[in-house]
């Protein structure tokens, strides 16, 4: 049966190249449905100009098929709420002197 942490746990692979951490720890998933075997990601990145947002989207959304129980997967890229620093985990907080 697949649950929420095994997606959380798929999106973890995805490392931001630029700041080395992955994106779930960033803060920057808001959020994962799952109906059947569909899963709907609604995420942010760090700013609107991220350079590497269809690739941080890609490998987010091929992470996720990478599951054996998921048939599909829709990544969503929303901009509210606006990403800040404080969303992050405090390790990825302390690392970057937040």
């Amino acid at each position: 049966m697949l649950e929420e942490k095994d997606i959380y746990e798929a999106i973890r692979t995805v490392i931001d190249p630029e700041v080395g951490f992955d994106i779930v720890s960033l803060g920057l998933i808001y959020g994962v449905k799952i109906q059947n075997r569909h899963v709907h990601v609604s995420m942010t990145l760090s700013t609107k100009a991220c350079p590497l947002h269809e690739l941080i989207k890609q490998w987010t959304h091929e992470a996720v098929l990478k599951l054996e129980t998921v048939d599909t997967c829709e990544i969503e890229i929303v901009w509210e709420p606006v990403w800040n620093i404080m969303m992050a985990s405090d390790e990825v907080k302390q690392a970057l002197g937040a």
